[in-house]
């Protein structure tokens, strides 16, 4: 016992002798204390009060954060920029798309008080980008999934209704007393009629988004089935981009969430009509303009041609041409003479005289381009929609 504690005299002689070469000052040596454990090793424990923090300098924040504040490179990240950017979805801008879920909440609002005979609030909660595997994953169980086909661009959607909007619709539906707050009785799965009220509910909402679709793109939403697992949920890939539309709807004190997700393949025929700023917008497109431009192309004046005869003659025959050789016009007196401004045949008519002037009367009416304006368009709004 006695070697023991001369051992641990010595030993804290030497850390403090070692202290002291390296220039520590007397509050830092103060700040090591020597303590003997129960198995009689030294432990060597640094004071609270004396301790020394220490700071980290700017390259190793800028190598812990993955970036620097001079290179805000978003390429070869890593360290906490990494993480931030793994769980990032990258995707465009589409404005029309607020303006039709603006729409669908003033539409819902009405169809829902008609469907439940009582007063009904819904609210856009928000509209955000997601990728399809982490909203699967976020589901809060028991949910109802609707998955719903959109017939005109050939693609699927999923309409989700929490548990607390599921128990409130149900309690109304069937006659439950307002300011009473919803039953719920967990562990059982849905049963038929529940999940038929849902389904009303959902053709309700679908009703009313194709309303709210209807000035961007005619479509038709159809009820394809009814799930309660996510997992037979999956109408896209894992990693795909997905638009997802949270609306909060109230009922005095009940109420839930319905969220609406529509991946970018079912989006992607009307891409470039969610692109716009406006309803109607025609990409640069003026209608006074293009009047304007009419009438002074109509009042313009134009250079025309009367052809009697056009031929093609080997370039030998023509060096050898003299003055007083005759060319033969392989046409006869009564021929018709070809009108034509640049390149292009506009009409044919004969040739005459009046007064003192050689004339041409016209024989066929002018020739119009074969494609309206009106055909055009209409060729183009199909090709887009198709």
């Amino acid at each position: 016992m006695a070697q023991t504690d001369i051992d641990q005299d010595a030993l804290a002689a030497e850390w403090g002798m070692a202290l002291e070469e390296q220039g520590a000052t007397p509050d830092a040596a103060e700040a090591w204390d020597t303590t003997v454990g129960e198995d009689g090793v030294t432990h060597a424990n640094a004071a609270a009060k004396g301790g020394a923090e220490r700071i980290l300098n700017q390259e190793e924040i800028d190598n812990l954060l993955g970036f620097s504040v001079e290179d805000l490179a978003l390429t070869d990240s890593g360290g906490i920029r990494a993480i931030i950017d793994s769980a990032m979805v990258a995707y465009e801008r589409l404005p029309m798309l607020d303006i039709v879920f603006d729409r669908l909440v003033r539409l819902l609002t009405t169809s829902l008080r008609n469907f439940t005979s009582d007063n009904v609030e819904v609210s856009l909660d928000r509209i955000h980008a997601v990728r399809f595997a982490d909203y699967l994953n976020s589901i809060p169980l028991p949910a109802i999934l609707s998955i719903f086909k959109a017939e005109e661009w050939d693609n699927f959607g999923i309409a989700t209704v929490d548990s607390s909007l599921i128990y409130s619709i149900i309690d109304v539906l069937l006659g439950g007393r307002r300011g009473v707050t919803a039953i719920r009785v967990e562990g059982r799965p849905y049963t038929t009629i529940e999940m038929g009220l849902v389904k009303r509910m959902v053709e309700v909402i679908l009703a009313d988004a194709e309303l709210a679709f209807r000035p961007i793109a005619p479509v038709n939403f159809r009820i394809d089935r009814l799930e309660t697992n996510p997992r037979f949920a999956a109408i896209s890939r894992p990693n795909n981009a997905a638009i997802l539309v949270r609306l909060r709807v109230d009922m005095e004190e009940r109420g839930g969430s319905v969220e609406i997700l529509l991946p970018y393949a079912t989006l992607e025929p009307i891409r470039d009509r969610l692109m716009q700023t406006f309803v109607g917008e025609k990409l640069g497109r003026d209608p006074v303009w293009e009047r304007h431009l009419s009438t002074e192309i109509f009042q313009a004046r134009t250079h025309v041609e009367a052809v009697l005869y056009e031929d093609e003659l080997p370039l030998r025959r023509l060096m050898d041409l003299k003055v007083g050789d005759t060319l033969v016009l392989d046409m006869k007196p009564d021929a018709l003479v070809k009108v034509r401004c640049g390149d292009q045949i506009l009409t044919e008519g004969r040739m005459g005289r009046v007064g003192d002037r050689v004339a041409v009367r016209v024989q066929r009416p002018l020739r119009r381009g074969r494609t309206t304006l009106a055909q055009f368009e209409q060729v183009s709004s199909g090709g887009q929609e198709a």
